[in-house]
């Protein structure tokens, strides 16, 4: 399938309640550069993963790209428990031993924010300033989540699973627990995981500790951290998560389509040494490995392409392998690199034929934007000193 990129107090909040002012988070409030102090304070409080890490076929804990909505909750794993309950027809209460006592999983899944890219745009959205770091690929271990929905018994009619997090804040003027949902066929697929490792060790207090939500596939908004409930709910949720931020579209008026799974994208390892400021790239004459990572959401990655002209030509990659079928893919790119400036891209394809555009379509909340790579590399002889 061949696709086109097109907001609760309480799981009963509806959407015809008061959205209140715009505020950074909002995804509907847009700029031109410099930068606000606020968008600097976010950048310094969240951070993306070091695209040297691409080398990593798993990332570790520490490099792993990182957003946080409010703040870490402060949790005592031993009274904490997860409630699931709505429209089931047996309410149930797990603690995280329950949890481990329950047949297990683990997962290589990447994951990327829906926001990777929004600082490259213009207009931008007034949010979390990302460049093209906001990615990382764990194994995640846990229990798959209709396993504990099938001890719940969700009843006819239930059409929705809403997650909600410990973490609480305001946004869109709005005071609230983070919640998402996922439609009840989403949810009872075989690989979404609450999730409780993060590469074998249990999971880092800012990645959602002592239980998260993973679902493969799907821009990280979807991926619940810090979950304290479960509800399955007979009408679709209109939690402020959903249907005021993380939507495409145009204006503010619009109701626009949501952001789900994540589209194509290929990111290179940055070749040679970087300037300290711009990052702009230094390598020396002759043979020279191109590496790199790329995923899509809609399918395996069939193909990388790789331009040392600034995207006017492209050549095959060599594809790699990948940890799992929501993993990250490896691929390389053997290039004679000549004295000179040059502009190197890379574009991923995949097997439902969706590649990645030269621009990406531009949206208010700066959602998406899986534009092309592009990497200024000077190639010159290594300076003494």
């Amino acid at each position: 399938m061949v696709v086109e990129p097109a907001a609760q107090e309480t799981v009963e909040q509806t959407a015809g309640q008061a959205e209140g002012d715009n505020i950074l988070m909002s995804g509907e409030e847009v700029a031109a550069t410099p930068f606000r102090p606020e968008e600097l304070g976010l950048a310094t409080r969240n951070h993306g993963m070091p695209l040297e890490a691409l080398r990593y076929d798993v990332t570790p804990p520490g490099l792993h790209y990182l957003l946080i909505h409010f703040d870490v909750p402060d949790v005592d794993a031993e009274t904490w428990r997860l409630e699931v309950a709505g429209a089931v027809g047996r309410p149930i209460s797990l603690s995280l031993r329950d949890l481990r006592t329950m047949p297990s999983a683990s997962r290589a899944v990447t994951l990327e924010c829906a926001g990777n890219g929004r600082a490259l745009v213009e207009p931008r959205a007034v949010s979390q300033p990302w460049g093209l770091e906001a990615v990382g690929t764990a194994v995640w271990t846990g229990v798959p989540l209709r396993d504990v929905l099938a001890q719940a018994v969700p009843v006819g009619g239930a059409v929705e699973v809403v997650f909600a997090g410990m973490d609480r804040g305001i946004d869109g003027g709005l005071e609230q627990n983070y919640a998402r949902s996922l439609s009840i066929e989403d949810a009872m697929h075989e690989d979404v995981l609450l999730a409780w490792n993060m590469n074998g060790a249990p999971l880092p207090p800012q990645h959602g500790f002592p239980l998260r939500l993973v679902v493969p596939g799907w821009y990280g908004m979807a991926s619940v951290k810090w979950l304290r409930s479960i509800t399955v709910v007979d009408a679709p949720f209109l939690g402020d998560q959903m249907t005021r931020a993380y939507r495409f579209r145009s204006e503010e008026e619009e109701p626009g389509t949501p952001v789900t799974r994540f589209y194509p994208r290929s990111l290179m390892e940055p070749p040679g040494i970087p300037e300290f400021l711009t990052r702009e790239r230094f390598v020396s004459p002759g043979p020279c490995t191109l590496r790199g990572r790329a995923w899509s959401g809609w399918g395996p990655i069939s193909r990388v392409d790789v331009s040392v002209d600034g995207g006017r030509t492209w050549a095959d990659a060599e594809l790699g392998g990948a940890r799992g079928p929501a993993s990250w893919r490896a691929w390389s790119f053997g290039w004679d690199a000549a004295p000179g400036a040059y502009e190197l891209c890379c574009r991923a394809t995949d097997e439902s034929g969706n590649t990645q555009p030269l621009e990406a379509p531009w949206n208010l909340g700066g959602y998406a934007n899986n534009a092309v790579q592009r990497v200024p590399v000077t190639v010159r002889e290594p300076l003494q000193g």
